[in-house]
């Protein structure tokens, strides 16, 4: 048998939490948002994500499969998400897996994801897979999110994810009793390491599987989304300074550096 993928519920000891993270390097916290909070996101994105091209073929050797959907600058659509981004789980997460490599981290990639009947697996892959300039196993540099928006089941595609395989070297391969079903209720998150090998399954359902990521990186890092131009000053007015540290528009250290004369208001 495989490993598991540790389950908590929203107000299990934290301690516990940070610890099943550091070895699963996954894990799943059940009832964090209330129905209403859930309802009010895809509320808020229906309209946006009616609006994005749906192709229905594609070949085996594409990263992302057909038949789904992905809409991205979630925090800028959507102000109901603003509070999934800031979740102050998510942020004691993000310190303990994070803090000790960066001063500040930021928003690393926000988007909502429809698995449609009849898609098909995607391939494994880490978050991290863009920083080629690290050899396997890597420090920790992104940690990630999926936030349900509806049920996750091994039948409608609910992510997979290979437990411990954040501490993998580049030549360990995973076997298929280690790949796992993330499948939790809409309500809940998914917390993975940028490390850990994941990857959409195919949705062998007739329903639709709605997922939010939303990732976070090292201050240090760039960031995978352009934060600035899908937040950009014109959008951030009456936005939380929360956001606006969040997306990533304070100095890291000497790292971003500006004009202050130059700054719009919006930012200041």
């Amino acid at each position: 048998m495989g490993s598991e993928i540790p389950v908590f519920d929203k107000n299990d000891d934290m301690a516990e939490i940070k610890a099943a993270l550091d070895k699963a390097g996954c894990a799943v916290i059940r009832h964090i948002q209330t129905k209403a909070a859930v309802d009010r996101v895809k509320s808020e994105l229906d309209e946006f994500m009616s609006q994005v091209p749906l192709a229905t073929e594609d070949s085996p050797e594409e990263f992302y499969p057909a038949k789904t959907r992905r809409l991205p600058a979630i925090l800028a659509r959507s102000p109901g998400s603003h509070a999934m981004a800031l979740d102050n789980s998510i942020e004691q997460l993000c310190w303990h897996h994070l803090g000790s490599n960066c001063e500040r981290f930021h928003l690393h990639v926000s988007a909502a994801l429809e698995i449609g009947p009849g898609a098909r697996e995607q391939v494994l892959h880490r978050e991290e897979d863009p920083f080629q300039f690290f050899t396997l196993p890597r420090p920790n540099l992104v940690i990630a999110t999926m936030w349900a928006m509806t049920d996750f089941t091994r039948y409608n595609g609910a992510t997979l994810l290979v437990p411990g395989s954040h501490k993998w070297p580049a030549e360990r391969k995973a076997q298929p009793d280690e790949i796992v079903s993330a499948e939790m209720p809409s309500g809940s998150v998914m917390i993975w390491l940028g490390g850990t090998l994941h990857a959409a399954a195919a949705n062998l359902s007739d329903d639709w599987r709605y997922g939010v990521i939303l990732s976070y990186s090292l201050g240090w890092l760039r960031q995978e989304e352009n934060q600035y131009l899908d937040l950009p000053p014109s959008l951030l007015a009456g936005m939380s300074d929360e956001i606006k540290d969040l997306v990533g528009y304070p100095m890291h250290g000497s790292l971003g550096f500006y004009d202050p004369s130059l700054r719009a208001p919006e930012i200041s």
